[in-house]
């Protein structure tokens, strides 16, 4: 176990009154202890307790042979996995269970303690990674100077009026010949009119003169994921796509520029929102402005007009302002912001100025 990453989460149970979590994501399980399992539907539940006790009660399938600091206990498919839980559990203490933990286990467990004082443990879980550490902010920089790589070296293959798809799989060779393990999430290449739907779902469309090209493409590396798009036009811009690039590339420096701890999450939003509403543009802004980012591409915490939480040292999150005109052009710009104790660091270098390739 990763004994200061333990340690802030016992502090956090402290506060909040909690006996213990009921640890399922993997995701967290890997960030405590550096190990994944990938359980599928079995059972896997790290119970992390206040008196110091931990164990982790997982499948036969899955032999661990480290020594990951926590008491194994191994269950197979005919043991009823819940109550080998219980074993480890005080029942008169307040539970936290993961968010995502499956419902099949979760009735199991109040059918078998009706009277189970539960609560979200994910709230605890969350508030520990998305401060990141030393080690994670190195390994974020890593993979998104990757990712830097990976964006320009696909920008050089638009001329070769690859479609939508094939570019997709250049990206995979490329990720791959950059140590990367894979993709953090589907890339979007969206060309043209496809990029005004923000999820676009590439498929075997070519660029055309005047084209909007949206690249927004993301690796893991180390267990970390990158994240950044890009925006260019294809041998001509016209006037009205230049202006919505140009409102849009404001919009993503204003928000950045907000960021420095202290700073409500709500106003880095309105940074980018208001700007863009001025400029006439505001119902084609149809998402909130970023995602917190680091073992998984989407974690928890955004940047939206909703979220009054405040920046804090160590977060790492997206800013990613996006003009969606239905039928004529997509324009999203993107970078990955870590919030230092002074200001911001921004880990994506690839130039933003508006680009015409071709």
């Amino acid at each position: 176990m990763k004994t200061n990453r333990t340690d802030k989460m016992l502090a956090n149970m402290q506060q909040e009154k909690v006996g213990q979590l009921l640890i399922s994501d993997p995701t967290t399980i890997f960030y405590l202890t550096g190990y994944w399992i990938h359980p599928g539907e079995r059972l896997l539940v790290l119970v992390l307790s206040d008196t110091g006790k931990h164990t982790l009660v997982v499948n036969k399938l899955f032999p661990i042979t480290e020594d990951l600091g926590v008491e194994l206990v191994y269950i197979d498919d005919t043991d009823d996995a819940v109550a080998k839980v219980l074993e480890f559990v005080d029942t008169s203490k307040t539970i936290g269970i993961d968010k995502n933990w499956p419902s099949k286990f979760l009735l199991n467990l109040l059918d078998k303690v009706p009277n189970a004082k539960l609560c979200n443990g994910s709230d605890i879980t969350d508030d520990v990674r998305a401060h990141k550490d030393e080690q994670e902010l190195d390994l974020m920089r890593e993979v998104s100077k990757d990712n830097d790589n990976a964006i320009t070296q696909l920008r050089d293959l638009v001329p070769l009026e690859l479609n939508e798809l094939e570019m997709t799989d250049r990206l995979a060779a490329i990720y791959k010949d950059l140590n990367n393990s894979g993709f953090s999430f589907e890339p979007i290449i969206a060309y043209g009119a496809n990029g005004a739907d923000p999820h676009h779902i590439t498929d075997d469309s070519t660029v055309k003169v005047g084209d909007s090209i949206i690249l927004d493409i993301g690796g893991v590396k180390n267990s970390y994921c990158s994240d950044m798009t890009r925006t260019f036009f294809y041998k001509e811009v016209s006037e009205k796509s230049r202006d919505v690039y140009e409102t849009c590339l404001e919009a993503n420096r204003r928000a950045i520029e907000m960021v420095k701890p202290g700073v409500r999450f709500c106003d880095i939003d309105a940074a980018a929102r208001d700007y863009i509403t001025e400029k006439g543009y505001g119902e084609y802004f149809t998402h909130r402005t970023g995602h917190f980012i680091g073992i998984e591409c989407h974690e928890t915490g955004d940047v939206s007009g909703s979220n009054t939480a405040v920046a804090e040292p160590g977060m790492v999150f997206s800013v990613e302002p996006g003009i969606y005109i239905p039928g004529e052009v997509g324009v999203r710009i993107e970078d990955l912001i870590i919030c230092t104790e002074d200001g911001y660091e921004n880990l994506n270098h690839a130039p933003k100025e508006l680009q015409i390739i071709g």
